[in-house]
């Protein structure tokens, strides 16, 4: 599966069409399509939605209509009408925060988890090596509110994320895992062999992964 990918509908170069064609071709049977959604208007996310349900029709892999929402302190910017639009939502802290500051940007993780319309929690950690890493217990807690929400986190091949043991920790709490190459090009889609390889030495198995019942 790659859960994490971006067309021309945001800051990707590719159709939502050619996305799908790099996922056959690297023989994945699941993609999803998940663009930043502070590019959307009204009109375009309706496009949006419109065509990737389209090429699902066409396509003989499964294709989801996702998008990548933004964690603020304030909430997760996606609304319950484009949520219901959607197979899932991935939701990312893209923040600047200054080096020692692991605690707002696990404040907003905490937000995210709670929030009753995101489904992933995307490349969780990316800011670590700037910020700081956080203490063990901190982390055995979000993952305890991942299970208390039924949340699930991204295992990123572009950033390298997270961790092997909280990978374990979320394998062995029951918490779901997803595969993402986050691409912004057609060629890049599929590109999930970091995540495999770190989900495997983790001793992850397909039920541990959202959606295993349809790979």
């Amino acid at each position: 599966m790659d859960l994490h990918t971006h067309t021309v509908f945001s800051d990707g170069i590719g159709e939502i069409s050619d996305n799908i064609a790099g996922a056959e071709q690297r023989m994945l049977k699941l993609v999803g399509i998940s663009d930043h959604i502070h590019y959307f208007t009204p009109k375009t996310f309706n496009s949006y939605v419109s065509q990737i349900k389209r090429f699902k029709e066409e396509s003989e892999i499964t294709v989801l209509a996702g998008i990548e929402a933004n964690i603020f302190p304030n909430g997760v910017d996606i609304t319950d009408e484009m949520a219901r639009m959607l197979d899932y939502v991935i939701a990312s802290a893209h923040v600047w925060l200054e080096p020692g500051r692991a605690d707002l940007y696990l404040k907003l993780i905490k937000i995210a988890l709670q929030d009753e319309n995101v489904n992933i929690i995307g490349h969780f950690g990316n800011l670590f090596p700037h910020i700081g890493y956080p203490k063990e217990e901190e982390l055995m807690e979000i993952i305890e509110l991942a299970e208390a929400n039924g949340k699930a986190f991204e295992i990123s091949s572009r950033y390298k994320v997270p961790e092997l043991s909280f990978v374990k920790a979320c394998i062995q709490k029951g918490v779901k895992l997803t595969l993402g190459s986050d691409a912004h090009m057609p060629k890049e889609v599929g590109r999930i062999g970091w995540s495999l390889k770190l989900f495997r030495k983790a001793g992850g198995k397909n039920e541990d992964l959202l959606f295993s019942e349809m790979l």
